[in-house]
């Protein structure tokens, strides 16, 4: 069974990289599917709308493992 997370943070710049001084990746999960940690990531995305250098982002933990 697959399991979704969402993680990102604030990062030095847009090539988001390297997340900025201070800075710990966040991390929301695990999901037991896709659409919940979509959700997830709409909410935390919207909440930073105005912040540039905050991204999120959903991983599957499966398919990463796999790589």
């Amino acid at each position: 069974m697959s399991e979704y997370w969402v993680v990102g943070g604030e990062f030095v710049d847009t090539n988001f990289n390297a997340l900025s001084p201070g800075c710990s990746q966040e991390r929301y999960g695990p999901f037991p599917d896709y659409d919940a940690a979509r959700r997830e990531w709409q909410a935390r995305t919207m909440a930073t709308v105005d912040k540039a250098l905050v991204r999120y982002q959903i991983v599957n933990e499966q398919a990463r493992a796999a790589a």
